[in-house]
Parts: C-alpha cells; structure tokens; sequence
C-alpha cells in the first residue's frame, strides 16, 4: 500500500483542533450605536462557498458570556437580515429623541393619574384580598361637539 493518498486521519485531527481556537476573522467595521455596540460584516463570497453574509457585533467594554447587552431596534433588524444598509446617525439619533420624549410623556400622564386617582374609590374583594379594577372619572361626547356627559358608576 502506498501512502500517496491524503491522510484522511492527520486532517480530522487537524480540523477538530482547530475547532477550539478562537477565530482570527476580520471583518468591515459597518458602525456604532450610542450604546457603544460596534457592528462588522463579511460579505457573502458564492466563489469561496460562502452564501449567506456574516453581521455580529462588539459589545463595549470586557467581552463577556453574558448576552444580556442592549441592542437598538435599527441594528438588531439589520444583524437579522431584515435590512440590508447599516442604519445611519441621523436616523438613530432621531429615533432616540422620540424614545426619550416617549418616556417623558409616559411619567407626565402616570403623575396625572396617580394625583387625580382616588384611593378610596378603590373597592378590595373580601373574598381574595386583591383590589378591584381602578375606575377614573372620564367625560365622552355623545355628539361630536356637543357637550360631555359625565360617566356614572
């Protein structure tokens, strides 16, 4: 027998090592988020074999096993594939004003509701000690423009 053939062996050996060391792929640098993500991408290479493009991202700081980082909407459709261009600054930027004057509104409108709620027209269910559904005084127009009628209980 002649070993002119590949050794089929050496190169499973070879390959089943190599599955263990970390990979030294370099990929184009596509953004940041305000969160500090950094996102990369290869492209898909159909000549090499590769036909899917591959997107991941950097989290800041330490890389850890914890994948409980944030990520925005806007690069988290795009890491999927749900888009095909990285999303611009602006865009972000934009998105994060009405992410932020969202949570504003919400504690202005939780504030009206927390003063003009009151506590005693809570009733609580003797049977299982929970309280009943919260009832706040709200008027509706019956006509559009005529005048309110006030809601009874």
């Amino acid at each position: 027998m002649s070993n002119n053939g590949r050794p089929i062996i050496r190169i499973l050996i070879q390959n089943f090592l190599n599955s263990f060391r970390p990979r030294q792929i370099k990929g184009d640098y596509k953004g940041e988020d305000y969160l500090g993500n950094k996102f990369y991408e290869i492209k898909a290479d159909p000549s090499r074999g590769k036909r899917k493009t591959s997107r991941w991202y950097e989290p800041p700081g330490k890389p850890e096993l914890d994948y409980g980082h944030e990520l925005t909407a806007e690069w988290e459709s795009w890491l999927r594939g749900r888009r095909q261009d990285p999303p611009t600054q602006e865009e972000l930027l934009k998105n994060l004003a009405i992410m932020q004057m969202k949570k504003k509104n919400a504690a202005a409108l939780e504030g009206k509701y927390e003063k003009s709620q009151d506590h005693a027209s809570i009733k609580h269910d003797v049977a299982t000690g929970r309280a009943a559904f919260p009832r706040y005084d709200e008027e509706y127009e019956i006509m559009p423009g005529s005048k309110p009628i006030k809601q009874k209980d």
